[in-house]
Protein backbone atom coordinates (compact mmCIF):
# COMPACT_ATOMS: atom_id res chain seq x y z
CA UNK A 1 0.00 0.00 0.00
CA UNK A 2 1.33 3.43 -0.87
CA UNK A 3 2.19 5.64 1.65
CA UNK A 4 -0.01 8.56 2.44
CA UNK A 5 0.94 11.98 1.72
CA UNK A 6 -1.01 14.23 4.65
CA UNK A 7 0.19 17.15 2.33
CA UNK A 8 -2.25 15.98 -0.25
CA UNK A 9 -5.11 15.54 1.96
CA UNK A 10 -7.52 18.26 1.89
CA UNK A 11 -9.18 17.07 5.21
CA UNK A 12 -6.08 17.66 6.96
CA UNK A 13 -4.71 20.55 5.51
CA UNK A 14 -8.08 22.36 6.26
CA UNK A 15 -7.82 20.97 9.93
CA UNK A 16 -4.51 21.83 10.40
CA UNK A 17 -4.93 25.22 9.53
CA UNK A 18 -7.88 25.21 11.89
CA UNK A 19 -5.98 24.24 14.57
CA UNK A 20 -3.35 27.06 13.56
CA UNK A 21 -5.68 29.77 14.12
CA UNK A 22 -6.32 28.36 17.72
CA UNK A 23 -3.12 27.78 18.20
CA UNK A 24 -1.94 31.71 16.88
CA UNK A 25 -4.76 32.64 18.81
CA UNK A 26 -3.86 31.42 22.34
CA UNK A 27 0.23 32.59 21.36
CA UNK A 28 -1.62 36.64 20.66
CA UNK A 29 -0.43 36.30 17.22
CA UNK A 30 -2.21 38.09 15.51
CA UNK A 31 -0.76 38.71 11.68
CA UNK A 32 -0.36 34.97 12.05
CA UNK A 33 -3.81 34.33 12.88
CA UNK A 34 -5.45 36.46 10.37
CA UNK A 35 -2.83 34.93 7.49
CA UNK A 36 -4.42 31.41 8.29
CA UNK A 37 -8.28 32.32 8.57
CA UNK A 38 -7.47 34.30 4.97
CA UNK A 39 -6.08 30.60 3.49
CA UNK A 40 -8.77 29.12 4.56
CA UNK A 41 -11.73 31.38 3.81
CA UNK A 42 -9.70 31.78 0.11
CA UNK A 43 -8.96 27.89 -0.19
CA UNK A 44 -12.13 26.62 0.68
CA UNK A 45 -14.58 28.84 -0.71
CA UNK A 46 -17.74 28.08 -2.77
CA UNK A 47 -16.82 26.08 -6.09
CA UNK A 48 -13.04 25.30 -5.33
CA UNK A 49 -12.15 21.39 -5.90
CA UNK A 50 -11.21 21.72 -2.31
CA UNK A 51 -14.94 22.90 -1.08
CA UNK A 52 -16.06 19.82 -2.61
CA UNK A 53 -13.84 17.16 -0.89
CA UNK A 54 -13.56 19.00 2.08
CA UNK A 55 -17.67 18.27 2.06
CA UNK A 56 -17.08 14.50 1.34
CA UNK A 57 -14.76 13.96 4.33
CA UNK A 58 -17.19 15.56 6.79
CA UNK A 59 -19.76 13.45 5.31
CA UNK A 60 -17.66 9.93 6.11
CA UNK A 61 -15.86 10.96 8.83
CA UNK A 62 -19.17 12.91 10.63
CA UNK A 63 -21.43 10.73 9.87
CA UNK A 64 -22.57 7.55 12.82
CA UNK A 65 -25.06 5.42 13.80
CA UNK A 66 -26.90 4.28 10.54
CA UNK A 67 -27.48 0.74 9.62
CA UNK A 68 -25.08 -1.52 7.82
CA UNK A 69 -26.76 -1.36 4.91
CA UNK A 70 -27.63 2.68 4.13
CA UNK A 71 -23.82 2.95 5.22
CA UNK A 72 -22.58 0.84 2.33
CA UNK A 73 -24.54 2.66 0.07
CA UNK A 74 -23.49 6.33 1.77
CA UNK A 75 -19.69 5.17 1.18
CA UNK A 76 -20.64 4.21 -2.34
CA UNK A 77 -22.26 6.89 -3.79
CA UNK A 78 -19.65 9.32 -1.79
CA UNK A 79 -17.08 7.48 -3.87
CA UNK A 80 -18.79 7.66 -7.09
CA UNK A 81 -19.74 11.95 -6.35
CA UNK A 82 -15.59 11.92 -5.56
CA UNK A 83 -15.07 10.85 -9.09
CA UNK A 84 -16.49 14.14 -10.18
CA UNK A 85 -13.93 16.27 -8.85
CA UNK A 86 -11.24 17.39 -11.18
CA UNK A 87 -8.10 15.70 -9.77
CA UNK A 88 -5.91 18.24 -11.84
CA UNK A 89 -7.05 21.28 -10.44
CA UNK A 90 -7.50 19.72 -7.11
CA UNK A 91 -3.89 19.39 -7.21
CA UNK A 92 -2.81 22.85 -7.86
CA UNK A 93 -5.43 24.00 -5.36
CA UNK A 94 -3.64 21.48 -3.03
CA UNK A 95 0.10 23.19 -4.22
CA UNK A 96 -1.28 26.69 -3.80
CA UNK A 97 -2.28 26.30 -0.09
CA UNK A 98 1.02 24.22 0.80
CA UNK A 99 2.50 26.95 -1.05
CA UNK A 100 1.32 30.22 0.63
CA UNK A 101 1.40 28.34 4.27
CA UNK A 102 5.34 27.55 3.69
CA UNK A 103 5.90 31.03 2.71
CA UNK A 104 3.65 33.33 4.84
CA UNK A 105 3.21 30.79 8.03
CA UNK A 106 5.14 28.08 8.71
CA UNK A 107 6.22 24.62 7.47
CA UNK A 108 5.50 23.28 10.82
CA UNK A 109 1.66 23.94 10.53
CA UNK A 110 2.13 20.64 9.05
CA UNK A 111 3.21 19.18 12.16
CA UNK A 112 0.14 20.17 13.93
CA UNK A 113 -1.91 17.32 15.73
CA UNK A 114 -4.90 16.47 14.19
CA UNK A 115 -6.81 13.56 16.60
CA UNK A 116 -8.91 11.87 13.41
CA UNK A 117 -5.98 11.89 11.43
CA UNK A 118 -5.71 7.96 10.97
CA UNK A 119 -9.84 8.34 9.95
CA UNK A 120 -8.84 10.71 7.32
CA UNK A 121 -5.57 9.34 5.70
CA UNK A 122 -8.28 5.79 5.13
CA UNK A 123 -10.35 8.06 3.47
CA UNK A 124 -7.76 9.52 1.14
CA UNK A 125 -6.73 5.90 0.30
CA UNK A 126 -10.14 5.19 -0.76
CA UNK A 127 -10.91 8.21 -2.87
CA UNK A 128 -7.16 6.82 -4.47
CA UNK A 129 -7.07 5.10 -8.03
CA UNK A 130 -4.25 3.18 -6.53
CA UNK A 131 -5.43 0.67 -4.31
CA UNK A 132 -5.50 -3.20 -5.06
CA UNK A 133 -9.00 -4.75 -5.05
CA UNK A 134 -8.26 -6.37 -1.61
CA UNK A 135 -6.79 -3.26 0.07
CA UNK A 136 -9.99 -1.29 -0.77
CA UNK A 137 -12.37 -3.86 0.23
CA UNK A 138 -10.68 -4.19 3.45
CA UNK A 139 -10.72 -0.23 4.31
CA UNK A 140 -13.82 0.36 2.62
CA UNK A 141 -15.33 -2.19 5.50
CA UNK A 142 -13.11 -0.02 8.07
CA UNK A 143 -15.14 2.78 7.17
CA UNK A 144 -18.30 0.83 6.78
CA UNK A 145 -17.50 -0.08 11.15
CA UNK A 146 -17.39 3.69 11.95
CA UNK A 147 -20.30 4.64 9.76
CA UNK A 148 -22.31 2.50 11.55
CA UNK A 149 -21.05 3.32 15.17
CA UNK A 150 -22.77 5.26 17.33
CA UNK A 151 -21.31 8.75 18.30
CA UNK A 152 -20.59 8.70 21.92
CA UNK A 153 -21.94 11.62 23.78
CA UNK A 154 -19.04 13.86 24.98
CA UNK A 155 -19.70 14.74 28.78
CA UNK A 156 -21.21 17.81 29.19
CA UNK A 157 -21.94 18.34 25.50
CA UNK A 158 -25.73 18.57 24.30
CA UNK A 159 -26.94 18.31 20.48
CA UNK A 160 -29.09 21.76 20.94
CA UNK A 161 -32.13 22.47 18.46
CA UNK A 162 -33.31 26.32 17.87
CA UNK A 163 -36.00 25.59 19.89
CA UNK A 164 -33.52 24.84 23.03
CA UNK A 165 -31.44 27.76 22.03
CA UNK A 166 -34.25 30.03 22.26
CA UNK A 167 -35.34 28.61 25.78
CA UNK A 168 -31.34 29.05 26.53
CA UNK A 169 -31.49 32.62 24.95
CA UNK A 170 -35.38 33.63 27.60
CA UNK A 171 -33.55 31.78 30.43
CA UNK A 172 -30.27 34.23 29.88
CA UNK A 173 -32.63 37.31 29.86
CA UNK A 174 -34.47 36.04 32.43
CA UNK A 175 -31.25 36.23 34.68
CA UNK A 176 -29.01 38.86 33.15
CA UNK A 177 -31.13 41.32 31.20
CA UNK A 178 -31.46 41.48 27.56
CA UNK A 179 -28.47 40.05 24.84
CA UNK A 180 -26.42 42.42 23.77
CA UNK A 181 -25.63 42.89 20.06
CA UNK A 182 -22.30 41.26 20.21
CA UNK A 183 -23.99 38.47 22.21
CA UNK A 184 -27.20 38.13 19.39
CA UNK A 185 -24.60 37.53 16.63
CA UNK A 186 -22.71 34.97 18.76
CA UNK A 187 -25.91 32.61 19.52
CA UNK A 188 -26.99 33.41 15.83
CA UNK A 189 -23.37 32.02 14.56
CA UNK A 190 -23.79 29.44 16.62
CA UNK A 191 -27.60 28.17 15.67
CA UNK A 192 -26.09 28.31 12.46
CA UNK A 193 -22.92 26.65 13.16
CA UNK A 194 -25.44 22.90 12.94
CA UNK A 195 -26.03 23.85 8.90
CA UNK A 196 -22.21 25.28 7.94
CA UNK A 197 -20.22 22.72 9.62
CA UNK A 198 -19.56 25.08 12.32
CA UNK A 199 -16.97 26.86 10.37
CA UNK A 200 -18.00 30.52 10.25
CA UNK A 201 -18.63 30.23 13.46
CA UNK A 202 -15.30 28.69 14.61
CA UNK A 203 -13.84 31.80 12.78
CA UNK A 204 -16.23 33.93 15.00
CA UNK A 205 -15.55 32.50 18.07
CA UNK A 206 -11.53 32.79 17.55
CA UNK A 207 -12.00 36.66 16.85
CA UNK A 208 -14.16 37.47 19.85
CA UNK A 209 -12.67 35.09 22.66
CA UNK A 210 -9.54 37.34 21.14
CA UNK A 211 -11.34 41.01 20.98
CA UNK A 212 -12.24 39.94 25.19
CA UNK A 213 -8.84 38.67 26.02
CA UNK A 214 -7.24 42.70 24.78
CA UNK A 215 -10.40 44.28 26.67
CA UNK A 216 -10.21 42.36 29.98
CA UNK A 217 -5.70 43.13 29.73
CA UNK A 218 -6.41 46.74 29.06
CA UNK A 219 -9.28 47.08 32.06
CA UNK A 220 -6.02 46.46 34.28
CA UNK A 221 -4.91 49.94 33.65
CA UNK A 222 -8.51 51.37 34.82
CA UNK A 223 -7.38 53.29 37.80
CA UNK A 224 -10.82 51.79 40.08
CA UNK A 225 -9.49 48.67 39.07
CA UNK A 226 -5.51 49.25 40.33
CA UNK A 227 -7.01 50.06 43.73
CA UNK A 228 -9.33 47.01 43.97
CA UNK A 229 -7.64 43.91 44.58
CA UNK A 230 -10.60 41.72 44.97
CA UNK A 231 -11.92 42.97 41.45
CA UNK A 232 -7.78 42.39 40.06
CA UNK A 233 -8.51 38.85 41.24
CA UNK A 234 -11.67 38.55 39.65
CA UNK A 235 -10.55 39.98 36.18
CA UNK A 236 -7.24 37.68 36.81
CA UNK A 237 -9.98 34.17 36.49
CA UNK A 238 -11.31 35.70 33.70
CA UNK A 239 -8.13 36.19 31.59
CA UNK A 240 -7.60 32.42 32.61
CA UNK A 241 -10.70 31.17 31.55
CA UNK A 242 -10.27 33.02 27.93
CA UNK A 243 -6.30 32.02 28.07
CA UNK A 244 -7.43 27.74 28.14
CA UNK A 245 -10.70 28.85 26.02
CA UNK A 246 -9.59 26.42 22.85
CA UNK A 247 -8.18 23.54 25.33
CA UNK A 248 -11.69 21.78 25.59
CA UNK A 249 -14.61 21.36 22.94
CA UNK A 250 -17.33 24.00 23.16
CA UNK A 251 -20.44 23.04 25.28
CA UNK A 252 -23.65 25.00 26.34
CA UNK A 253 -21.75 25.68 29.56
CA UNK A 254 -18.41 27.31 28.05
CA UNK A 255 -20.61 29.05 25.61
CA UNK A 256 -22.43 30.68 28.73
CA UNK A 257 -18.93 31.43 30.03
CA UNK A 258 -18.67 33.62 26.75
CA UNK A 259 -21.69 35.34 27.06
CA UNK A 260 -20.91 36.38 30.71
CA UNK A 261 -17.59 37.85 29.07
CA UNK A 262 -19.42 39.72 26.90
CA UNK A 263 -21.47 41.30 29.84
CA UNK A 264 -18.61 42.16 31.71
CA UNK A 265 -16.55 43.29 28.67
CA UNK A 266 -19.24 46.00 27.34
CA UNK A 267 -19.22 46.96 31.23
CA UNK A 268 -15.24 47.92 31.10
CA UNK A 269 -15.44 49.29 28.10
CA UNK A 270 -18.20 51.99 28.88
Amino acid sequence: MAKHNKKRNTAFIYETLVREVVKQSVEKNKEKRDTAIKILKESFKKDTQLQKELYLYKTLTETKGLPEKLAEKLLAETIKQHGTIDQEKLFKEQSRVISTVNKKISKQVFSNFVPNYKNLATIAQIFSTKLSPKAKVMLENRLVESLTTKKKQEKGTKDVSNLVMRSFIKRFNEVYGELLEEQKEMLSKYINSFVDNGTEFGFHLNEEVSRLKKVVEDSFSIEEIQDDDQLQQKLNEVKNVLQDFNQTPLDSEKLLSILKIQNLARELVS
